[in-house]
C-alpha cells in the first residue's frame, strides 16, 4: 500500500468508535446480571403470591360468580385482597404508621432485624461452603450444637459481665465448628458426600439436644418440660435500642461476621484457596493447594458461623435451650444463601428480606386473615425463579448440542 492509500484509509480506521458501556453486549450483561435476576425473582414471586392471595379470598370468589356481567368487580376485589395483604405485611415488617409513638412505629423494623440475625449467620455458613464447592445443608445441626454449648456456658458458669458473654459466643462458635469439622474430615479422608453427611448429622444433633434436655445437667430445676435453665443476665446480649425492643447486639455480630467473610473470601490467601478449590479442585491441586485441607477449613468456618446463629438464639431472644430453639433457620439459610448468590453481602440482604417475610407474615395473617403459608409459597417461588435461568440455559445448551450432532450426522450421510 502506498503512503497516499494509507493516509486515505487512516480516517476510516479512526472513525470506528471504541466499544462503550452503551453497546448491546454491555447492556445485555447489565440486564442479565445476578443481582437483577434476584430482584426479578423477588418481584415475580410477589406477583404470583398476590395472585394466589386473590384467588383464595372470599370476596374474590363471590365477585367471580358474576364475572361476565361485571368483570371490573372481580378485578377490583383481586387487587384489594392482594394489596391489603402486602400492606399488612409491610406494616408488620418495616413501619407501622398507626403507632402512637415513634417506638411503636419502628418496632416492626426492629423485629425484622431480630429475626434476620440468625438467618444471616446461618446463611453465611451455607454461602461459605458454596464458595468451596460444598453443599452444606447441615447448618441446622451446627446451629443446634452451637446453641447447646452456648446455653450450657450461659447458665452453668458464673463469670463477670463481658467475659461471660464472650465465653458464650466462643462456646457457640466452637460447638458449630466441631460439628462442621466432622463433615470436612469425612469428606476429605473418605470422599463421602457432604449432603448425606450433613443430613445425618442434622438428625443426630436434634436427637442429641432432645436427650440432653432430659438430663439433670440441662433440665430446669422444678420442671419436667424439656427446657434448660435460663441463661444468666451476664451471658445475654444487651438490647441494641433499649428494653422496649427485642433487637440485641447479636445483629451487630451478624454485620461483623458478614464483613469478616467478605474480607476472607476476597482479600485473604485462605479465601483465594477456598474459591480455587470450589472452582476447580484438580487445577487447585495442580497449583499446590491442598484440597483436603480446604474442605476441612471451609466446613469448620461454616460450622462456626452456624454456631453463632445458635448463640443469637439462646443469648439473644430465647434465653434458654429447647429442642425447637433452631426453628427452621438452618434450612431457611439454604434459600437465603441461594438468593444472595452465595455472596456475603448478598446473603446479608437476603437474610433481611426473609426476616421481613417472617416478621410481616404474622401481621398479615392477623390483620387480613390471609394464611401465613402464603409467605412460604413466596419464598419457594423466589428459589424456583432463581434456579430457573441456569436450568433453561443448560437445557438450551443441550438442545443446541443435539442439533449440532444431528446436523453433523446428516452432512456425513450426504457426503457418503
Amino acid at each position: 500500500m502506498s503512503a497516499t492509500e494509507a493516509a486515505a484509509a487512516a480516517p476510516d480506521q479512526q472513525a470506528a468508535p471504541p466499544p462503550t458501556a452503551t453497546t448491546p453486549d454491555a447492556a445485555r450483561r447489565t440486564w442479565t446480571g445476578a443481582a437483577l435476576q434476584s430482584v426479578l425473582a423477588i418481584v415475580a414471586a410477589l406477583v404470583l403470591g398476590g395472585l394466589l392471595i386473590a384467588l383464595t379470598d372470599e370476596a374474590v370468589s363471590e365477585a367471580a360468580g358474576y364475572f361476565f356481567a361485571r368483570p371490573g368487580d372481580t378485578l377490583s376485589a383481586m387487587w384489594a385482597a392482594a394489596s391489603s395483604a402486602y400492606e399488612a405485611m409491610f406494616y408488620g415488617a418495616v413501619y407501622n404508621p398507626g403507632g402512637d409513638t415513634f417506638a411503636q412505629r419502628v418496632y416492626p423494623l426492629t423485629e425484622t432485624l431480630t429475626v434476620a440475625t440468625p438467618l444471616v449467620l446461618a446463611g453465611l455458613a451455607v454461602a461459605v461452603a458454596f464458595q468451596a464447592g460444598l453443599f452444606n445443608i447441615g447448618a441446622q445441626g451446627q446451629l443446634l450444637v452451637g446453641a447447646t454449648l452456648a446455653a450450657y456456658v450461659g447458665f452453668a458458669w458464673q463469670l463477670p459481665t463481658g467475659l461471660h458473654l464472650l465465653a458464650v459466643v466462643v462456646a457457640g462458635a466452637v460447638g458449630g465448628a466441631l460439628w462442621g469439622a466432622v463433615v470436612g474430615l469425612l469428606k476429605a479422608r473418605t470422599g463421602a458426600h457432604e449432603v448425606i453427611l450433613t443430613i445425618m448429622l442434622n438428625y443426630i444433633a436434634l436427637n442429641l439436644v432432645a436427650w440432653l434436655l432430659t438430663q439433670p445437667a440441662f433440665l430446669r430445676p422444678g420442671s419436667s418440660n424439656p427446657i434448660s435453665p435460663q441463661l444468666a443476665d451476664t451471658a445475654m446480649f444487651p438490647k441494641l435500642l433499649g428494653e422496649q425492643f427485642r433487637l440485641h447486639w447479636g445483629f451487630a455480630l451478624a454485620v461483623l461476621a458478614t464483613v469478616f467473610v467478605a474480607w476472607l473470601l476476597k482479600r485473604s490467601t485462605v479465601g483465594f484457596e477456598l474459591r480455587a478449590v470450589g472452582a476447580n479442585p484438580r487445577a487447585a491441586r495442580t497449583a499446590g493447594i491442598s484440597v483436603t485441607r480446604g474442605f476441612v477449613v471451609v466446613m469448620v468456618l461454616a460450622g462456626a458461623l452456624a454456631g453463632l446463629a445458635g448463640v443469637a438464639q439462646v443469648a439473644g431472644t430465647e434465653r434458654a435451650l429447647t429442642s425447637g430453639v433452631a426453628a427452621s433457620f438452618g434450612f431457611d439459610a439454604i434459600t437465603v444463601a441461594l438468593l444472595g448468590r452465595s455472596k456475603p453481602w448478598g446473603t446479608f440482604f437476603a437474610g433481611l428480606l426473609y426476616g421481613a417475610f417472617r416478621a410481616g407474615g404474622v401481621t398479615m395473617q392477623s390483620m387480613t386473615g390471609t394464611n401465613i403459608d402464603i409467605v412460604l409459597v413466596v419464598q419457594s417461588l423466589i428459589v424456583l425463579f432463581i434456579a430457573l435461568p441456569p436450568l433453561l440455559k443448560t437445557g438450551s445448551g443441550r438442545a443446541r448440542s443435539r442439533r449440532g450432532r444431528g446436523a453433523t450426522a446428516a452432512t456425513e450421510g450426504v457426503q457418503a
